[in-house]
């Protein structure tokens, strides 16, 4: 019987699988893969192409394309007063949030992790968030932060301090829209980074005891480098979240007052969908989408340096 070589072991050439065998394998995984494939074309790629189409045209009222205009859509963007706003707020929002909800919701993991009584409650509670839509959330911190019965205002009434304007002050809107927007997210990074947490293999915080070191340097040394590939992934999330957050502002500012809470993602709303510029609404998003695709290849390309896998 004729044999072929493979390394060091001798196979069978009969037992190799043919080409009909190996096309009828193909055709099979793409026959399972065929629904993820339709849907991904329908709901991902056929939009993201439609897109990018569109952004050098002139559309009509319907969406269609009527006059070619090249780069000239994205030419108005960068002479755009309004569109260098949207990107000056979409910054500094992506600033107010990320690190700021990383850290609370890390050190609200980092006590949910400690082996307390009745410490399943307090889990329950700081990830209950998760269970609150965007919408319903967004409600109930509108009447927070009402400038005359919201809790806030209440609150600061108590220490004889002025009324703030939460929403309706151009200084105050969009880093009032980042609290609400912390608390909405502090429950999905809470929970992965309590998961991570777990994770961590117990005897080396044993013999870390064994050997002195006290409770910082055992985060510093044990918790933050097994956490890192956790931290990596919430942080990578949490960034591409940011910079297309829509429904808080929609509901508390509509991206007032005085277009400070105008990120980009409400601005290509409202320029397609009120406007009906949807030429340069797919500007705006092919703009976001590579601000997106450089923000996760620099955090792939620098951060993951710094990530320890085990």
């Amino acid at each position: 019987m004729s044999t072929i070589r493979e390394g060091a072991a001798q196979v069978p050439a009969e037992k190799r699988p043919g080409v009909w065998t190996r096309t009828r394998r193909g055709r099979t995984a793409l026959l399972y893969l065929l629904p993820s494939i339709i849907l991904f074309g329908v709901f991902v790629f056929y939009p993201m192409f439609r897109t990018i189409y569109l952004s050098f045209f002139l559309t009509d009222q319907r969406g269609e394309a009527a006059v070619f205009v090249g780069l000239d859509n994205y030419r108005y963007l960068l002479e755009s007063a309004a569109f260098l706003n949207s990107a000056k707020a979409t910054i500094l929002f992506v600033l107010y949030t990320v690190p700021a909800g990383v850290v609370i919701a890390l050190f609200l993991a980092l006590l949910a992790n400690e082996k307390l009584k009745g410490i399943g409650f307090f889990r329950t509670v700081y990830s209950s968030t998760m269970g609150v839509s965007v919408a319903a959330a967004s409600v109930v911190w509108l009447f927070m932060f009402h400038p005359s019965i919201g809790m806030f205002n209440r609150f600061l009434a108590l220490f004889d301090i002025g009324q703030i304007q939460w929403l309706l002050d151009p200084d105050w809107a969009l880093f009032s829209v980042a609290i609400s927007t912390i608390w909405m997210n502090t429950g999905f990074s809470f929970l992965i980074l309590l998961g991570g947490l777990q994770n961590i293999d117990e005897h080396l915080y044993e013999s870390a005891k064994i050997d002195g070191a006290g409770y910082f340097y055992q985060l510093r040394r044990i918790t933050l480098p097994m956490l890192s590939p956790t931290l990596f992934f919430i942080i990578t999330i949490s960034l591409i979240n940011a910079f297309q957050s829509f429904g808080q502002i929609d509901i508390l500012t509509k991206g007032g007052p005085a277009q400070s809470t105008n990120l980009i993602v409400y601005s290509i709303y409202r320029e397609a969908f009120v406007n009906y510029q949807f030429g340069t609404a797919s500007a705006q998003a092919v703009f976001l989408f590579l601000c997106i695709l450089v923000v996760t290849i620099l955090q792939f390309k620098f951060g993951e340096r710094k990530v320890h896998y085990q």
